[in-house]
């Protein structure tokens, strides 16, 4: 993906100042800072140093506001923001885990402030389902669309120009045309357990393989500089970091820190939700979106366009940077200004970041 991003853009990798990656399972071949070590597998020149991020799902998408403040505050003149994960090789929770046994994550300190620990990510979905009174019918009919619109996405060439084919595999694995809720419906709870329910009471079980994000493998990158330098190089701009900020939310709850978050850009920003022509929100589960649209009342019809991450996948590290990728497609086809993305996140945080399209 870095050679191929350089390759794109006629960029000789010595001018370079920084490659900022993010990457979730830092453990076995993705540890020992696995973006530096992935600019040397590109063959870029030794003299381009690369950093990993770690802020769980929302890590590339912390990547690119580092960039991007990289470059605003001078210390840059041309970043690589990043992202990469292969929950094949290395499954998700991986680094919790020393000599096959789960750790002490958090410590007493944490163990103490929250009797009975953290929760999986799969309890909290179903927390939020439960909360919102969403059905089961109502994740999965959003899960049925998500394919539905990722299908069509592939199939009129949006994804065209936003992917670099690296194995002979030339489309996503994950999006399934012929989804549909009654398909769905078969599927059994991902995450029923009775030791949850001595602990928070009476839970439906809503939350399946089917509108929770997929097991994927993949990776994103974004070029960042000034708009001197690119038109230095002969490179057309075409969108510019308005607003990123990031939050924190209930540890329990985790997955709706995008709420606060949202509205924490948009007033950082200046704008309002109506100023907004396209979201990205990440596709962790059919639950975290519906809550998010239920709070801030977006127009679905402005939201994950072109599918998300039920169908498209969910590479935790490589996730932020492939929104925003999506996200400026959108924008440059409708024509759009202003996209919002925002990505929850383990342990409660949220990313949240506006970018303006500049071919006006």
């Amino acid at each position: 993906m870095l050679r191929a991003l350089a390759e794109r853009n006629h960029l000789d990798p010595a001018e370079i100042d920084d490659v900022i990656g993010g990457v979730v399972g830092q453990v076995g071949e993705q540890s020992t800072n696995a973006t530096r070590l992935a600019v040397l597998a590109a063959g870029f020149p030794e003299s381009v140093p690369g950093v990993t991020v770690d802020r769980q799902c929302g890590s590339s998408q912390q990547a690119l506001s580092f960039a991007a403040q990289g470059v605003i505050a001078g210390s840059y003149d041309i970043a690589i923001a990043s992202g990469a994960e292969s929950m094949s090789r290395v499954p998700i929770g991986s680094s919790a885990y020393v000599d096959g046994e789960r750790a002490d994550v958090g410590g007493p300190g944490v163990a103490q402030r929250y009797p009975g620990g953290l929760i999986p990510q799969g309890i909290s979905a179903e927390l939020i389902a439960r909360r919102w009174g969403f059905s089961r019918a109502r994740l999965d009919e959003f899960a049925a669309v998500s394919h539905q619109r990722a299908a069509d996405a592939w199939k009129h060439g949006h994804f065209d120009t936003q992917i670099t084919q690296v194995t002979d595999l030339a489309t996503d694995e994950t999006v399934r045309p012929g989804t549909t809720v009654e398909i769905l419906a078969g599927l059994k709870p991902a995450f029923a357990d009775p030791r949850w329910m001595q602990r928070f009471g009476e839970i439906d079980w809503k939350v399946t393989a089917g509108n929770s994000s997929p097991v994927n493998d993949g990776a994103a990158g974004l070029l960042v500089t000034t708009g001197e330098i690119a038109r230095r190089h002969g490179w057309r701009p075409r969108a510019r970091i308005h607003t990123v900020t990031v939050t924190g939310d209930d540890p329990i709850m985790m997955l709706t820190g995008i709420i606060p978050a949202t509205a924490k850009v948009l007033a950082r920003a200046g704008l309002g939700l109506g100023d907004i022509d396209a979201f990205e929100v990440n596709e962790a589960f059919a639950s975290v979106v519906l809550a998010w649209q239920a709070e801030t009342g977006a127009d679905p019809a402005k939201v994950n366009v072109d599918g998300g991450a039920i169908a498209i996948g969910h590479p935790l590290g490589a996730s932020g940077t492939r929104l925003a990728t999506t996200l400026l497609g959108v924008l440059e086809r409708t024509g759009g200004r202003y996209g919002l993305q925002t990505m929850c996140e383990a342990g409660g945080t949220a990313n949240a970041s506006i970018i303006e399209r500049l071919d006006l």
